[in-house]
């Protein structure tokens, strides 16, 4: 029987497309509810309200809604059609908005599949290689995972690729009409997320090539009109698609680039084991190694190949690297990963969790993997030949979805043969896991089916995981920080040791990983309670302030009798905590030209009022500890501090004033400053509280500006600013201070003391050997 329609024509050729898009759309439908929600899920709603409201006359007011200031400038073009379904609709349950959310999302993720399809098959002309690209596409387990419930960066990759087969298309049909199509999709991927600028870049810069090597006036022209129509097109679909720009174009996109460099919201990472506090930049291997780790291995090694296979052609023919050909949209592929690392390390951005703000790269790492096998296809000889390499890149498909299914439904933490698994515990202790807590969901249903009625107290929110829970359910679920030990039916999220013998873990672990498990959930009071009791037993008091600082072992543990309830409920106070280690060769490499490790931490984990009374704990580094520094901060300031010296990295302050006096001081003032090698010592013999507790300024001037950290260039100096408490003693009543120099050339030297008043005394110098 003949197929009376294009359509029917098409399913028939492309039957096992169809095929596949619809079981992983049944797949699906049944694991909808299985992963959790993020957290800024209500911020990412917001924008698309926003969008709407503003369209529907409510201008500028309908942007007040947008709770963080930089949602201003996130495109809606995906948010605003979730949100005109839920009005539609007429959604209003969290649980039913969640569904229809993660549905669309995971529908628009297998468009993308449809369109990987579509461009392997125009470039290769092969159904079976279109049909692996696709299966491949779809089975990245961590995307796959992200495709149900993350709305930016799943959307994002999706229409990358659906961008990649605009400009495909248009440069292989060269018209018009194909670049006007072309712009508009790169127009809508750039409103998804500012970093589709490098697509619509590539694309000018691709035109300009053929501008400046066209061989006839017709063809410069044909450039010159199809380029200016896609970067037209281009602009007025981004302007179009953002309302924030649509009363002030030129200053808010201004602004709106200043965001590409570095997302303005900070982020910790674990990464090889060392914490990473984004606004400082990700050291330069940190998106190939985490790309590495957690994507198949068939996957790279294919894209390695057909990496080495576009440059042997290139070194082979260059002259094809100026023609519009398949030479030059390989290379561009090629282009697009290196590139952009590059410009991640460059311009020190921000990577929110392993790097799924970059995941819009495995399109154009997959598109390689294909010109990959292609090629090695096409350098064997005889069918079977090229029918067993096929079979094999089908066998690794296999492994990937029985890895998968081992796993369900914490795919998002997948880790490939690549990374160090010798241990479950490694793995927790390297990277960054369970980023969406999607383990919570399991968790939390044993719970409730463990507690059938009555109110559940939680420690640590779980908003993605209770949205899922029916009305009923959601409304036993109370949040908060404010225990009373006679209670029942407290419940905190613990990440460690979750074995069922642990004491503080009253449910048996329910989520795994290879093994290791992601969560548990705790009674607080029972370890908040324990921490407190042992520091109260045998810590060392470290300091009295507001909290009393106590010390055991590498733990820290705060205590504050009678504190008020605003100091755990909402946006309270968060703890700084910043160790000042002995050798500074123990600090991540990005952190060693502030001096300190970062250990800043927040009130939702770290901080619980039991009995009226606050307990905070924080873990201290493995490493030789000289100093630390601590205390409490508000959007306002610092509410106190403390600096503590620690015994393993304090010197012996006697024997430093007794060789100090041994030679002539540099200066002399309130202190008198001595030299000895690259260190300063101050000595006061007889001083005040006054004199003790004023801090300590330190500032050196290098003989080459080349040698401060970039961030003290502009300054021309470095700072060593100190306390007596954290580089000093009393003994005797004297006081007595010690700080290393730098290693540099130093110019000179300007040190004194400082209160609320301005400075108390200063001294400035050169040192002695001409530095």
């Amino acid at each position: 029987m003949k197929l009376a329609s294009p359509v029917g024509r098409l399913i028939a050729a492309h039957w096992a497309l169809p095929a596949v898009c619809a079981l992983f759309l049944v797949v699906g439908a049944l694991v909808l509810e299985d992963y959790g929600s993020p957290l800024d899920t209500g911020e990412q709603r917001a924008i698309g309200n926003a969008a709407l409201d503003y369209l529907a006359g409510d201008g500028e007011r309908a942007l007040d809604q947008l709770g963080r200031p930089w949602d201003l400038y996130y495109g809606a073009a995906f948010e605003a059609p979730l949100v005109l379904v839920e009005r539609i609709i007429g959604l209003e349950d969290s649980r039913d908005i969640l569904l229809v959310r993660h549905l669309l999302t995971h529908l628009f993720f297998l468009a993308g599949g449809v369109f990987c399809y579509l461009l392997v098959l125009r470039m290769f002309g092969s159904r079976a290689l279109a049909l692996l690209a696709v299966a491949l596409f779809l089975l990245h387990p961590r995307i796959l995972a992200h495709s149900f419930s993350n709305t930016k960066d799943v959307p994002f990759l999706a229409m990358f690729m659906i961008a990649l087969w605009l400009v495909h298309r248009a440069f292989r049909r060269d018209t018009l009409a194909a670049f006007l199509l072309c712009g508009a999709g790169v127009g809508l991927l750039v409103n998804l997320r500012i970093m589709g600028a490098v697509l619509f870049a590539a694309v000018i810069v691709l035109r300009a090539l053929d501008l400046a090597f066209a061989g006839s006036a017709a063809e410069r022209k044909r450039a010159l009109l199809t380029g200016g129509a896609f970067a037209l097109a281009a602009l007025l679909t981004y302007h179009a698609s953002l309302p924030a720009l649509w009363t002030d174009p030129i200053g808010r996109f201004a602004e709106l680039a200043r965001t590409l460099g570095a997302h303005p919201s900070a982020a910790f990472n674990l990464f090889r084991g060392e914490l990473l506090y984004s606004p400082d930049g990700p050291p330069w291997d940190y998106v190939p190694v985490w790309i590495g780790i957690t994507t198949p291995p068939a996957t790279l090694l294919l894209a390695a190949f057909g990496a080495l296979a576009l440059a042997w052609r290139a070194l082979r023919r260059p002259r094809d690297l100026l023609r519009n050909g398949p030479l030059r949209f390989g290379l561009l592929l090629a282009a697009l990963p290196i590139a952009t690392a590059a410009a991640v390390v460059i311009l020190e951005s921000n990577i929110h969790g392993d790097w799924r703000h970059l995941y819009f790269l495995y399109a154009p790492l997959l598109l390689l993997a294909m010109v990959g096998l292609a090629a090695a296809g096409g350098a064997l000889h005889g069918r079977w030949t090229r029918a067993g390499t096929y079979a094999l890149a089908g066998a690794a498909v296999a492994v990937t979805v029985v890895s998968m299914v081992r796993i369900h439904p914490l795919q998002n933490d997948y880790f490939s043969l690549l990374a160090d698994r010798t241990t479950p515990e490694r793995l927790n202790a390297s990277y960054t896991m369970n980023y969406w807590r999607n383990s919570a969901r399991s968790l939390l249903r044993d719970i409730l089916r463990d507690h059938p009625s009555g109110a559940l107290f939680f420690h640590v929110g779980t908003p993605g995981a209770r949205a899922f829970l029916p009305a009923d359910d959601r409304e036993r679920i109370v949040e908060t920080r404010d225990f009373r030990s006679g209670d029942r039916n407290f419940y905190g999220v613990h990440e460690g040791d979750c074995s069922p013998s642990a004491p503080v873990a009253p449910i048996p672990p329910v989520s795994r990983i290879y093994a290791a498990t992601l969560d548990c959930f705790v009674d607080p009071v029972a370890w908040f309670g324990r921490f407190r009791r042992e520091a109260l037993a045998s810590g060392e008091l470290l300091v009295r302030s507001v909290y009393d600082i106590h010390r055991a072992g590498r733990i820290l543990t705060y205590l504050r009798d009678g504190c008020p309830r605003d100091d755990v409920e909402g946006d309270g106070p968060r703890f700084f905590l910043h160790v000042v280690p002995v050798d500074a060769g123990d600090l991540p490499s990005w952190r060693r030209e502030y001096g300190f490790g970062n250990l800043d931490f927040f009130l939702r984990r770290g901080l619980a009022r039991i009995d009226g009374d606050c307990v905070a704990v924080a873990v201290l580094p493995d490493y030789p500890i000289a100093a630390v520094r601590t205390g409490q901060l508000t959007d306002d300031g610092v509410l106190w501090e403390a600096d503590i010296v620690f015994a393993d990295g304090a010197p012996d302050y006697a024997v430093a004033r007794r060789e100090a006096l041994a030679r002539e001081p540099l200066a002399r003032s309130v202190y008198d400053v001595h030299l000895d090698g690259r260190r300063l010592t101050y000595l006061r013999d007889g001083c005040t509280d006054e004199e003790a507790e004023a801090r300590f300024f330190l500032h050196v001037v290098p003989a080459d500006e080349g040698d401060l950290p970039e961030h003290r260039r502009e300054y021309g100096f470095d700072n060593l600013d100190f306390t007596l408490a954290a580089r000093g003693a009393r003994p005797d009543g004297n006081c007595v201070a010690v700080a290393r120099l730098p290693d540099y050339p130093i110019a000179t030297v300007r040190t004194g003391q400082y209160d609320g008043t301005g400075a108390l005394w200063t001294a400035e110098f050169a040192l002695p050997d001409g530095e």
